[in-house]
């Protein structure tokens, strides 16, 4: 079995952020053939175009990790409503220059963790829509909208509840399939 690394982009720039630790949880429960690694993204300078001509060592570093990833998992929270400005400026970062996206074409999926009820739900949407414009086939479902994110975790910082932890494996697996689908449509 081929084995498919997943570059994972956290929103959340906090090292003790949940969804980090949701990242993290994931990766301990991925199944077999999904290797998950965090690519960090607090280091990325804002996006400027004037850039370009001599991009920053992050901007070309992020871009490969991205490039050579076989797929990638966005966690998001959500701040008023949308997706942080971390997250965001990683997406634009490597959307550009023009017509070299290093997302094009990467087989996706999001899952949004915050401490509310409603689960991120206006973050994973307006992330989604920003992937669809850049050619990123975003996985449709199993949406993972996880509220009360304070007391999702157990000590270890596993996935406390079985029920999550089950509706989390299987999202994984479909993504797994996902993966592979689009890779074997290119």
């Amino acid at each position: 079995m081929t084995t498919r690394n997943i570059a994972v982009l956290v929103g959340s720039p906090r090292k003790a952020s949940l969804n980090r630790k949701l990242a993290l949880a994931l990766a301990g429960i991925a199944p077999e053939g999904l290797r998950l690694d965090i690519v960090e993204i607090t280091a990325l300078a804002f996006y400027n175009d004037e850039r370009e001509a001599e991009p920053d060592a992050e901007w070309v570093e992020f871009r490969q990790k991205i490039g050579a990833a076989d797929g990638v998992l966005f966690i998001t929270p959500e701040y008023n409503r949308s997706v942080p400005a971390l997250l965001k400026n990683a997406v634009d970062v490597g959307s550009r220059p023009y017509g070299k996206s290093c997302f094009a074409g990467k087989p996706a999926a999001v899952a949004s963790l915050s401490p509310g009820a409603i689960g991120g739900f206006g973050a994973n949407h307006h992330l989604r829509q920003s992937l669809m414009c850049l050619d990123v086939p975003v996985l449709a479902g199993p949406e993972v909208y996880l509220g009360n994110g304070a007391a999702l975790f157990d000590e270890q910082g596993g996935i406390a509840a079985d029920g999550t932890r089950d509706f989390l494996g299987k999202f994984l697996v479909t993504y797994a399939k996902w993966v592979e689908t689009i890779l074997a449509a290119r």
